[in-house]
């Protein structure tokens, strides 16, 4: 009888052991099934932030043929080094300071952690993890670390490409390597850290989503400073001040690479998501290109009122001026909202063409009206049109002005946009000053005059075909 008992306690004992075992391998089964969900999520995420940060890497190639084609002929080499230099500066500069400038946990001014990508073990929240790093400003986005760093270099090596068609046709190739080399390094993510990396702006409830400001109008205000400080081309401005026309040697050239850019902004903006949310990319995408459409439709109107024809090079800067305008607040307003963000883009940029010119500020490409004049309305206007269910939710800008919104919003904004301008406007001048002084920044005359294509590089873009004859 006691052995039985013994059997019977046995058995008991055993099945509850059994039965333990059993939920244990169920929670595991069901543990390693959510974790392989989980990283299936995070695999699609990467591949969708990579495809679209190569997306935005081709937009070089656009900026390039806007800038080379709006150039005269004998620029062109000089353009085209210009462009394809500015992403591998961008690339090193980054990598070396920038990223922990604009990313590094640190304060309200700047991070000052993490610099050359020394941040220890990726611990993105791809699966749960708790997060250890010093990148704390990205630990929204699950992707890993490379793949974040990645985005977000081809951001800072638009904002240098912008700086390179303003100050086109008189510069030297030196000069602009090494303010190309600063901005990218310091100037870019400080004020980028404000917004973007956790900084006073972003806590006081300045929103950006893709980089009207962050991009666009950082690189405008570089932009601008350079322009100034070099002064017009020879045979821009007559004696009485007024300004010449000179053209670019191949709009179709333009034409191109607009349509090269217009295409990549579908990375550049509904990449900003850093995450493959199928429901945010799509609509996105559309709020991006009915901004580019109205813009240059309005664009394509202005000009032919204004000027009596439908000149092509506004048409163009229309396009890029919607597109510019939208990227701060694609994510927070409606369709139609973006398309009077993009409508109202496209008259700015043809009435700010002009009026650079009469104030003295000679611009080949248009940049400082299309990125940064748009950069600043884009910026403004999510204080204006971001709409309930896209805002006033967590991470979410509060709903706009026109859209039930207070004041606090717009206003917000507007502090943002001095704020970035001051700092990146003096900044830069300081640079352009001090690099002009020590080593010059402008070619001489003779140099400018026969082209910077044959005076810098040594080679022409259109060289003549050397006629003979058959003997």
């Amino acid at each position: 009888m006691k052995v039985l008992k013994i059997l019977t306690v046995f058995i008991i004992v055993m099945m509850c052991a059994g039965f333990s075992f059993a939920q244990d391998t169920e929670l595991a089964t069901v543990q390693t099934a959510s974790d392989s969900l989980a990283l299936n999520n995070v695999a699609l995420d990467t591949l969708w932030v990579l495809f679209a940060a190569f997306l935005v890497f081709f937009m070089n190639l656009g900026f390039a043929m806007v800038e080379a084609g709006l150039q005269q002929a004998k620029n062109s080499v000089n353009i085209s080094a210009k462009n394809f230099i500015v992403f591998a500066i961008s690339s090193i500069a980054f990598w070396f300071i920038g990223w922990g400038l604009m990313f590094g946990d640190g304060n309200g001014f700047m991070g000052y952690k993490g610099m050359f990508m020394m941040s220890g073990p990726d611990n993105s929240p791809a699966i749960g993890n708790s997060y250890h790093g010093v990148y704390s400003a990205l630990n929204w986005t699950g992707v890993p670390l490379y793949a974040k760093f990645f985005f977000e270099l081809v951001f800072c090596a638009t904002a240098a490409t912008i700086v390179s068609g303003a100050v086109g046709g008189r510069i030297k190739f030196i000069a602009f390597i090494i303010f190309s080399f600063i901005l990218t390094s310091i100037i870019y993510p400080i004020a980028g850290h404000w917004i973007w990396g956790g900084g006073w702006l972003a806590q006081r409830g300045f929103w950006d989503f893709a980089g009207s400001t962050v991009v666009h109008s950082i690189g405008g205000w570089a932009a601008l400073t350079g322009a100034f400080v070099l002064g017009p081309r020879i045979g821009k401005y007559n004696p009485d001040g007024s300004a010449n026309s000179i053209p670019g040697h191949s709009l179709p050239l333009a034409t191109l690479g607009v349509f090269v850019l217009w295409f990549g902004w579908f990375g550049f903006n509904p990449g900003s998501t850093m995450a493959a949310n199928a429901f945010d990319i799509g609509r996105i995408a559309v709020t991006t290109n009915l901004a580019a459409a109205a813009g240059t439709m309005t664009a394509t109107i202005t000009a032919w009122i204004a000027m009596g024809k439908p000149d092509l090079s506004m048409i163009l800067n229309g396009a890029l001026a919607g597109l510019v305008a939208v990227t701060a607040s694609c994510a927070w307003v409606t369709p139609g909202a973006s398309i009077i963000i993009g409508g109202i883009a496209g008259i700015l940029v043809v009435l700010f063409v002009p009026a650079f010119d009469r104030w003295g500020i000679d611009d080949p490409v248009g940049a400082c009206s299309v990125h940064l004049v748009n950069g600043v309305w884009g910026t403004l206007a999510v204080g204006l049109f971001a709409a309930a269910p896209y805002a006033g939710g967590n991470n979410q800008p509060p709903p706009g002005l026109f859209y039930g919104g207070g004041i606090s919003s717009f206003a917000n904004q507007l502090v943002g946009v001095v704020a970035v301008g001051s700092f990146v406007f003096i900044t830069s001048w300081v640079i352009w000053v001090i690099i002009n002084a020590t080593m010059g920044i402008r070619v001489s005359r003779d140099e400018e005059l026969i082209g910077l294509d044959i005076s810098e590089h040594g080679i022409e873009g259109y060289p003549d075909f050397e006629s003979f004859t058959l003997k």
